[in-house]
């Protein structure tokens, strides 16, 4: 071999060398950093910190006795949950319930994220799992919490979710490591908004026994956010706490928080002493529609397609919910980039009916309908897009989830299609079907009632706002 050569396969060996020891390394820096991205120490959090959700607080309360009283249980021979699992709707609180079961049992807190252990090097993610669970039982009493747990408790392959080789090496190490817990006063809680696309294995007994559903609030336990969060501002006293929380159904604690903390932001910038109702009403509006411009472009002819846009929306919807309170309808732009925006609340007291669904999807629909009776079909907008999004949204639950349309019948097309494998295109057939329906059927609606809805538009291009009241028109 010529000396050229020797020394090429000299360099070849020796950057191969240097690659291998630098990706160790690599490795090895990511398992340390486990100590980095990894909060340590009591939480401050306290049950009487967390308004709302009052069985799974009970719920929780009994683990912290698990943790305190051990010896209760011990008595009758009976073990601690080895994980409880909470999940629900983002913004619920499950990360706050996890900090609060914390606080209340005084025990060391490790939280992390399901992303925190989704590795581009074969076995870190694994590895990562091990030095966690190895930390937390030198605590002897502690509590781990692994939010977002979907991005590591996916189904494997056998699911049709998941085929990746280093994620199912992380889920086996987790699986692994809770199956090897004894009763040692550790638990683990872990938080997702997927339930249905977690690992079986995951949800066996001996995993995570317990599973605990964090929900939205009904209105009882908005008031109780609603005055927990104002307790934590300077507020006026006569703020009406019944009124914002029927204005605030289907907000979770975290949008409450964030409508509150709006609303404080809105009464320093106009240089109030206090919060107010009027804060919080505008704050509402800010957090739903977007900031309204305050000098608008003019446009006077933008300005008349979307007041017969939106006086669409507002008659069929009290045409078909009389029940929904419309708040407010503005042909004002937004922040958000919509033209206009008509907002009702909707009665959360009453059952969800295949009806009502079709009644919401007909009221999506009614705004571009009315464009095109006022204005002609080759004159519509692009202002439904955000409509024709909600609307195509709900038509697959409708027919896909809830199983409401005659031709799919009883079935859910999400389970058949991961069982099964197939693509159910049937489904985009059904979909087009059901909007075509309803389509025709508000367009009987506004061709039946195209004065008053004129009428509506009207006042809208000369008021720019208008609210319940203004929409009765004989």
């Amino acid at each position: 071999m010529e000396t050229y050569q020797i020394l090429a396969l000299i360099g070849i060996l020796a950057f191969m060398y240097f690659l291998l020891f630098k990706n160790k390394k690599s490795a090895q820096k990511e398992i340390n950093s486990l100590n980095e991205i990894e909060y340590y120490g009591s939480s401050n959090v306290l049950f009487n910190d967390v308004a709302g959700n009052y069985e799974a607080k009970d719920s929780l309360l009994e683990i912290v006795d698990f943790i305190k009283n051990p010896e209760k249980y011990n008595k009758f021979n009976v073990r601690m949950p080895k994980g409880v699992l909470l999940y629900g709707s983002p913004g619920t609180g499950k990360t706050l319930m996890a900090k609060a079961l914390a606080g209340e049992a005084g025990v060391p807190f490790y939280a992390v994220s399901g992303s925190d252990f989704v590795q581009v090097y074969a076995g870190l993610g694994a590895g990562r799992i091990r030095a966690l669970f190895k930390k937390a039982k030198k605590s002897q009493k502690s509590v781990i919490f692994i939010d977002e747990i979907d991005a590591i408790g996916k189904k494997r392959m056998g699911g049709n979710l998941r085929g990746s080789d280093e994620g199912d090496r992380t889920l086996n190490a987790l699986l692994t490591e809770m199956s090897g817990f004894k009763d040692s006063g550790t638990i683990v809680i872990a938080a997702t908004n997927r339930i249905d696309t977690l690992d079986e294995a995951l949800l066996r007994p001996g995993r995570f026994d317990r599973q605990i559903e964090i929900m939205l609030p009904d209105k009882d336990a908005r008031k109780d956010i609603i005055n927990l969060y104002l307790s934590q501002k300077k507020c006026e006293d006569d703020i009406n706490i019944e009124k914002i929380a029927d204005l605030t159904v289907y907000f979770s604690g975290a949008m409450i928080e964030n409508l509150i903390n709006e609303a404080a932001l809105l009464a320093i910038r106009e240089g109030h002493d206090k919060i107010n109702i009027e804060n919080i009403e505008n704050a509402y509006l800010n957090v739903l529609a977007g900031k309204e411009q305050k000098n608008p472009i003019e446009n006077k002819k933008q300005k008349i397609v979307t007041s017969y846009h939106e006086a669409g929306h507002a008659f069929v919807s009290k045409y078909l919910m009389p029940e929904n309170k419309i708040i407010r309808v503005s042909v004002i732009p937004t922040s958000k980039g919509a033209g206009g925006y008509t907002l009702s609340t909707p009665n959360s007291t009453e059952v969800i009916t295949k009806s009502k669904i079709k009644n919401q999807l007909s009221v999506l629909i009614a705004g571009r309908v009315a464009e095109e009776v006022f204005f002609g079909k080759d004159n519509i907008t692009i202002g439904a897009q955000n409509d024709i999004e909600k609307s195509t949204s709900l038509a697959i639950d409708y027919i896909a989830k809830y199983g409401m349309d005659e031709n799919m019948g009883f079935l859910n097309a999400e389970v058949l299609s991961n069982k099964l494998n197939v693509s159910l295109t049937s489904i985009e057939n059904s979909v087009k079907s059901l909007i075509d329906e309803l389509y025709d059927e508000v367009m009987h609606i506004i061709m039946t009632n195209k004065d008053k809805i004129d009428a509506i538009a009207k006042l809208l291009i000369e008021k720019e706002v208008l609210y319940e009241d203004d929409l009765v028109i004989k």
